[in-house]
């Protein structure tokens, strides 16, 4: 099958067929292998490429910054305090000037009506650098990291579990990934933090098709035959009130040895989109620690072991970003 992505946006892996998808992990690998080669074909040479930044950001901004680069694109910046966009001038009308500056935009921030509203008025692909509701380049890099560790198995047969809040945009994306991909997605956490019914009906939807299996539990059952053991932080910047009622729910699902153990599979990965509280030695968890609060998410155990490839997949945003930005631009 041919693919040609060209002048499309990157919103939701939902608006990709698997072939589609797979197309970009192809690309990604291709790309990630002629750098380490010092190969560049810079095939974004003069493209401009915007960064439009309402929610602040280290993998998302950098992973961008470099692979524009590298493909010889220029890149500009600009964040909730450097421009008027959403303040003194419309969504709306920022997108039709964005437009005619930048051939992409990538935004990161909360509303995902934001970032296809982008898409709708700017008339240049547009790329979902991450919302509430969703994370595609992250599950994108996730996956080809998923690829590289366990290189002899499909992904049909890839078990991921999510562990903790599987209400937020890293296990919905996550859902929407393994949907697409005909793999076996457990949101593993406490009932009162359960996925939105409509999200898993979404998901569902397209697992009919694709043999996928999408499964809400609590159960540590579920975790048996887990390839993948995935984790997320508990409660963000600006969501301190929410600490004390998270921690009470969710430190049953914390990601420590004995829980890997419960999937029966030594070598089950541990993957994080980060950053993580694995430790005290962020000043949000000392604070908290202070307060009497446990926020890590992770034992450090855990995030530092054999089993654990954070970096790799920080590393691999970089070079799925580098294929989104070629193929769509």
């Amino acid at each position: 099958m041919s693919v040609n992505l060209k002048g499309r946006s990157f919103l939701t892996l939902m608006d990709f067929t698997q072939e589609e998808i797979r197309y970009l992990l192809d690309l990604s690998k291709d790309l990630k292998a002629k750098r380490k080669a010092g190969v560049s074909d810079e095939n974004l040479r003069g493209k401009s490429l915007l960064l439009l930044f309402e929610k602040t950001s280290t993998r998302t901004r950098c992973s961008f910054e470099v692979a524009g680069g590298l493909e010889g694109a220029s890149v500009v910046f600009l964040d909730k305090d450097s421009s008027q966009f959403g303040k003194k001038e419309s969504l709306e009308d920022s997108a039709k000037v964005f437009g005619r500056f930048f051939d992409g935009i990538e935004y990161r921030g909360f509303d995902q009506s934001v970032v296809e509203d982008l898409a709708k008025y700017s008339g240049v692909p547009v790329f979902n650098g991450l919302t509430d509701i969703d994370h595609p380049t992250q599950i994108l890099a996730d996956i080809m990291t998923i690829e590289e560790h366990i290189p002899n198995k499909p992904l049909k047969d890839i078990k991921v579990v999510f562990c903790g809040d599987t209400r937020n945009n890293m296990s919905y994306a996550w859902m929407y990934g393994c949907a697409k991909m005909g793999m076996t997605f457990v949101a593993h956490g406490p009932q009162e933090l359960a996925p939105h019914q409509d999200v898993l009906d979404r998901a569902r939807a397209v697992a009919a098709e694709s043999g996928a299996s999408i499964i809400f539990s609590s159960d540590d059952a579920d975790l048996a035959g887990a390839d993948v053991i995935y984790t997320d932080i508990w409660a963000s910047m600006g969501e301190e009130d929410q600490i004390p009622e998270r921690v009470k729910l969710l430190t049953p699902y914390k990601v420590t040895t004995e829980l890997l153990e419960k999937t029966g599979n030594p070598n089950v990965l541990f993957m994080h989109c980060l950053p993580s509280f694995h430790d005290f030695e962020t000043k949000m968890a000392k604070s908290q620690k202070e307060l009497g609060y446990d926020i890590r998410e992770v034992t450090d155990e855990v995030f530092r072991s054999r089993n654990s490839v954070v970096f790799d997949e920080a590393e691999n945003r970089m070079h799925t970003i580098r294929a989104v930005l070629v193929a769509m631009m």
